[in-house]
């Protein structure tokens, strides 16, 4: 079970990024997906999630609006779109999977396989 994020970097406030979290050695249809993030010095924090059966999204209130998370079963990934980014949304963001039929959670103790990180940051 491996998860890979990518799409990070460097980017202007009011910028966009488009994070990619794709799977190797199993299908990503049986699990829900989570995207979190961990500032320096701070807890690491549940920013999306996208459920397993209908797609269902949840999502911190403050990206809420500015980020849409999304699967594609057929490329056996998972995309975090962020707009309208702001310098409180640096750090490295992660994503996670874990098994569950119903709505998905931003609980990160629900989450079993996780991928490793990749640095978003929001500066002038």
């Amino acid at each position: 079970v491996q998860l890979q994020a990518s799409g990070g970097g460097l980017v202007q406030p009011g910028g966009s990024l488009r994070l990619s979290c794709a799977a190797s050695g199993f299908t990503l249809d049986y699990y829900a997906i989570g995207w979190f993030r961990q500032a320096p010095g701070k807890e690491r924090e549940g920013v999306a999630c996208i459920s397993r059966s209908d797609g269902s999204t949840a999502y911190t209130s403050s990206v809420r609006g500015r980020f849409t998370i999304s699967r594609n079963n057929a490329k056996n990934a998972v995309y975090l779109q962020m707009n309208s980014l702001k310098p409180e949304d640096t750090a490295v963001y992660y994503c996670a999977i874990y098994s569950v039929i119903g709505l998905c959670e931003l609980d990160d103790n629900e989450y079993e396989y996780w991928g490793q990180g990749t640095q978003v940051t929001v500066s002038s």
